[in-house]
C-alpha cells in the first residue's frame, strides 16, 4: 500500500480498522501532541505521560472496532481513551500511595490524641482537591480553578452535563466535609 499524506476521516477510520500501519502512524503524527497536552494535564508528570501515551495509542489500535462514527468523531474518542488512560493512572497512583504498611506506623501515631489543627492561612486547596478521586479533582479544577462553565467542561470532556453536575455536586459535599473537620478542631483547639 502507498502511504498517504493525507486522509479524510472515513479513510482513516477505514484504514485503522484494516491494520494499516501507514494509517497509524498518520494518526499518531497528526494527533499526538493534542493527546499528549490532555494528558499532561491529567497527570502532570512527564514520565507518566509518556507511558500513558504509549497505553492510549495502544488501546486505540486494540480497540478501534469498536470506534462508532455515529456517537462523534475519530477525535472524540481517541481523546477520550487517551483521557481515561490518563485517570486509570492516576486512580493506580492513588491507590499505591494510600496502601500502608503497618510495620512503618508508630503506636504513638494510632492513638486517639492526634488533632489534625491546621492554621487556615496554610490550607493548600488545590492539594486537598488533588486527593479527590480524579473524576471529581479535574471537574473543581476546571470549574473553580480554571473558570470553565458546566457546560463547557461538559463539552470540552464529552461528559453528560448532568454527570459534570452531579459529580461537581458529590466533590463539593466530600469537600465540605473535609473543610467541616477542620473548623471542628479548630473550634476544639
Amino acid at each position: 500500500m502507498i502511504s498517504k499524506s493525507a486522509y479524510t476521516e472515513r479513510e482513516l477510520i477505514s484504514s485503522l480498522k484494516c491494520n494499516s500501519k501507514e494509517a497509524f502512524e498518520y494518526l499518531y503524527d497528526h494527533y499526538a501532541s493534542a493527546l499528549y497536552g490532555i494528558i499532561m494535564k491529567i497527570v502532570k508528570d512527564e514520565e507518566k505521560a509518556a507511558d500513558v501515551m504509549q497505553d492510549s495509542f495502544l488501546k486505540i489500535w486494540k480497540n478501534i472496532d469498536s470506534y462508532n462514527n455515529e456517537k462523534g468523531s475519530l477525535f472524540t474518542w481517541i481523546l477520550n481513551v487517551a483521557r481515561n488512560t490518563a485517570i486509570d493512572r492516576l486512580r493506580l497512583d492513588v491507590k499505591k500511595e494510600k496502601s500502608v504498611s503497618w510495620d512503618t506506623v508508630l503506636e504513638s501515631e494510632m492513638g486517639n490524641n492526634v488533632i489534625f489543627n491546621p492554621i487556615p492561612a496554610t490550607i493548600d486547596i488545590r492539594a486537598i482537591v488533588s486527593r479527590l478521586l480524579p473524576e471529581k479533582s479535574i471537574l473543581i479544577d476546571l470549574v473553580y480553578f480554571q473558570g470553565y462553565t458546566h457546560e463547557e467542561v461538559s463539552d470540552k470532556l464529552s461528559i453528560p452535563l448532568g454527570t459534570v453536575k452531579s459529580r461537581i455536586r458529590k466533590a463539593l459535599k466530600e469537600l465540605r466535609e473535609i473543610f467541616d473537620v477542620c473548623n471542628y478542631a479548630l473550634r476544639a483547639a
